[in-house]
Parts: structure tokens; C-alpha cells; sequence
């Protein structure tokens, strides 16, 4: 019994993530939930007490896995500018990858101060992993830079969705403009 309650929540959160990559916070709707899994919009109230809730699970579910992919691509590089570099590439490559883009999606949406707290605690994580390379090149204020960092990698991300430029130009950009940034 309690196996298929986690196939069940696990084909909800799968809905959801889908749901999420085709259209954004507007497109996850219980209904909808209902309708991708075959089950009655009563059982995904058995699962989840609002579309916050969802997005809360998902936050805890696929964030970490997306944060450990960008802190193994950094704990490769043994620099601190393949650090940075890692950091942006490995970002930008996991913008077509569905986890990805429900967390894009998540990100963007409103969501309540829990969940919004679990997303900065795995992001807190590639945030200090940032810092330290920042710090072994020599900033003063590697938490600021950190951040400004990443607004360089979320526009990218951005131009990524878009489909105008090639993903591997906006990622080439989006390096060059991080690797000149933080050499300051």
C-alpha cells in the first residue's frame, strides 16, 4: 500500500514537473494533475493540500539533484576560474533538462516562505562553493559577486528559452562575460 502511494505521489510530482516545463506556474492546476495521472482531483488532494504544497515537494525533490550536478561539475575544476566556469556551463547545459526547467518555472512563481527557504538552502551551497573560488581570486565581497554572477546565468538562461541564439553561444557569452567579470 504505502509503495503505491509513492508511485502515485511520484507520478503526481512527474505531472507536475511536466506541467511546469510546458507552461509555467499558470499550467499547474490540480485538474491538470488529475487529468496527466488518471487519478480523481480528490486523491491528488490526498497527496498534496494546494499547488504550493506541490511546488514545495518539488523544491525538496529536484533542486538538490540540480545543485549536486553543478557542485560535482565544480569540484572537477581545479582552478578557480574553471570553477566559475563550471558554475555557468554546467547551469546553462541543464536548461532543456525538465528538473531544470520546473525549477526555472518554481523560481519565477510565487511560492511560500518554506519553500522559498528550501530553495536557498541548495542554492546557499553552489552560492559558497562561488565564494570560495571568488575569495581564492581575490574578492573582497565574494558573497555580492556570487550574486551578480548569477544574474549574469539567469539571463542567459532566459535568452536560452527564448530559442533566438544558439544555447551554445548565449552559454560561450554568458562565460566570457563571467570569466572578465570576476577577474575584475
Amino acid at each position: 500500500m504505502a509503495e503505491h502511494r509513492t508511485m502515485q505521489r511520484d507520478a503526481l510530482l512527474d505531472a507536475a514537473r511536466s506541467l511546469l516545463s510546458e507552461g509555467g506556474t499558470e499550467a499547474l492546476t490540480f485538474p491538470a494533475l488529475a487529468e496527466r495521472t488518471g487519478l480523481a482531483r480528490s486523491s491528488v488532494y490526498e497527496y498534496f493540500r494546494s499547488r504550493a504544497a506541490v511546488v514545495e515537494e518539488l523544491c525538496a525533490v529536484d533542486f538538490p539533484v540540480w545543485a549536486a550536478e553543478v557542485e560535482s561539475a565544480m569540484a572537477m575544476a581545479d582552478t578557480p576560474e574553471a570553477k566559475i566556469e563550471a558554475y555557468v556551463r554546467r547551469q546553462l547545459a541543464l536548461v532543456g533538462d525538465r528538473r531544470h526547467r520546473a525549477v526555472v518555472a518554481i523560481s519565477a512563481g510565487e511560492l511560500d516562505a518554506a519553500a522559498r527557504e528550501k530553495i536557498r538552502a541548495a542554492h546557499g551551497g553552489l552560492i559558497s562553493m562561488v565564494g570560495e573560488a571568488l575569495v581564492a581570486l581575490g574578492h573582497e565581497e565574494p558573497r555580492l559577486v556570487a550574486m551578480m554572477l548569477q544574474g549574469v546565468v539567469d539571463a542567459a538562461v532566459r535568452r536560452i528559452e527564448l530559442g533566438v541564439e544558439e544555447p551554445e553561444r548565449v552559454t560561450a557569452v554568458a562565460v566570457g562575460m563571467a570569466l572578465r567579470g570576476v577577474r575584475g
